[in-house]
């Protein structure tokens, strides 16, 4: 079997224990896809390399790896192309983690009070995120996503603060400082969560990193965490801050974030408190076929225990302004034939979650919809405000309107379908029945979301329009 075939010969240089090696063939891996056996990870790597001993992927039997892909979509969950009205709200970009393939944090000391320098970064109050909340609603919207920095002034609630506030030396135990420090305090966790969950609004927040964040320096299970955080309202957590689930992996490109071990934790935590929980994979860096393939085992074996995951979001690695690149670690990212194997296998892999997501933020619309054609169902949401991917380099956009995703979708001949979060309410949208807007809201009627700028004065109501 080849080495792992990438955009750089980066990969190759790092001297990983798991190597994409198998013994096991392409048309026996692809057989058995075909026929809707549950793959192995041996299976998985064949199918994701293409099994051939030349550099790089075969077109040809990379295109028998995507139609089966795509048919197994139709088999799974027919022709729907689901997409969400939502609004993303992150709260800070403050954290000290230094994950190399992030550029939307920024150090914390630049947010204290007596720093001198200036930087990008932003932090909002919990009134501030309330506004933008009940704005959002007014335009249709109905999901609130927020992912944010690890704040150090960021506690669970106000005995969290006490807690922490204990440590001999807090700032160097467990990355805690008081928010009299900064600038701008965030609040607690709980109060973003009420500031956030309001008019009836679906609130997704709250990953396994900033869960772990809200329980350091304490006994917590991530249940109770979770538990608190959704009588708060929180409704579902998105499982990112995943990256690659092998632990080789996560020492190179974010060794001071959790382990896969308390990842997993995490998300059952979650699940086991009630709520929903989505999956994630950044890909394209530094790892290989097999490590991608290893990071979906994790997936399966959770949600074969759980039951909780709603969907899996393949996360292409945007590399323009990250410090793997500035660094020199790595040149680039995924290739489109990487992005579309990894869509399909995902697919053919995951045989026990349901949805698999193509991303226009990381794609760009016309590959988002080619990915739409290998495995992928959903096509994410109307974004309205999109800050990680835009700092780290990505050139797609923050926002896509009703009318172009119904326009977009008619175009390879799906139905669209606007969704809840859940998946469990869906609304099929008539293409020869404009205009089109969200219905699914809690204040939503059907008018067009305009775009995806905030409101400045004079502009007119959306409802007026």
């Amino acid at each position: 079997m080849r080495e792992p075939a990438g955009p750089t010969d980066d990969r190759s240089a790092f001297d990983f224990d798991v190597v994409p090696e198998t013994d096991q063939s392409f048309e026996n891996a692809l057989a058995k896809a075909r026929a809707g056996d549950r793959l192995t990870v041996d299976d998985g790597i064949e199918l994701l390399t293409t099994g051939t001993e030349d550099e790089g992927v075969d077109p040809i039997r990379k295109e028998r790896v995507l139609e089966a892909a795509d048919r197994r979509r139709a088999e799974v969950v027919g022709d729907d192309v689901t997409f969400v009205a939502n609004l993303n709200n992150n709260v800070t970009t403050a954290c000290n983690t230094g994950c190399l393939f992030c550029n939307f944090k920024d150090t914390a000391r630049r947010f204290e009070a007596d720093h001198d320098g200036e930087h990008a970064g932003f932090t909002k109050t919990p009134a501030e995120s309330r506004a933008i909340v009940e704005d959002a609603l007014e335009r249709g919207i109905y999901e609130v996503t927020s992912v944010s920095g690890l704040h150090p002034a960021f506690a669970l609630n106000e005995e969290h603060h006490e807690i922490l506030d204990a440590h001999d030396s807090p700032a160097r135990d467990v990355d805690y400082k008081p928010p009299s420090v900064y600038d701008t305090d965030p609040g607690t966790y709980l109060e973003q969560m009420r500031a956030m969950s309001v008019g009836g609004v679906h609130l997704h927040s709250m990953t396994p990193e900033e869960a772990d964040h809200a329980r350091r320096g304490t006994e917590w299970s991530y249940e109770d965490v979770y538990r608190e955080l959704k009588a708060a309202g929180l409704d579902s957590a998105p499982g990112t801050a995943a990256e690659i689930l092998v632990e080789e992996v996560r020492e190179v490109i974010c060794p001071g974030k959790i382990s896969t071990d308390e990842w997993v934790r995490a998300l059952e935590g979650a699940i086991s408190a009630g709520l929903d929980v989505t999956s994630t994979m950044m890909y394209g860096h530094v790892e290989n076929e097999a490590h991608r393939v290893r990071h979906l085992k994790v997936l399966r074996d959770l949600q074969d225990r759980t039951g909780g995951i709603t969907e899996f979001v393949p996360l292409s690695f945007v590399h323009q302004h990250t410090p793997l690149y500035e660094r020199g670690v790595v040149d680039g990212g995924a290739s489109d034939a990487e992005d579309e194997l990894l869509v399909a296998v995902s697919r053919l892999f995951l045989d026990n979650v349901e949805n698999v997501q193509s991303s226009w933020v990381k794609f760009g619309n016309a590959k988002a919809l080619k990915l739409l054609n290998c495995g992928a169902n959903d096509f994410m949401g109307t974004i309205l405000s999109e800050e990680i991917t835009t700092r780290a380099g990505g050139t797609y956009g923050e926002f896509r309107s009703f009318e172009e995703y119904v326009g977009m979708i008619s175009a390879i001949g799906r139905p669209a379908v606007e969704r809840s979060t859940d998946y469990r309410t869906r609304r099929r949208i008539d293409p020869d029945d404009p205009p089109f807007g969200p219905r699914l809201g809690p204040r939503a009627d059907g008018t067009p979301v305009l775009d995806g700028r905030p409101p400045e004065p004079g502009d007119p109501a959306p409802a007026d329009d």
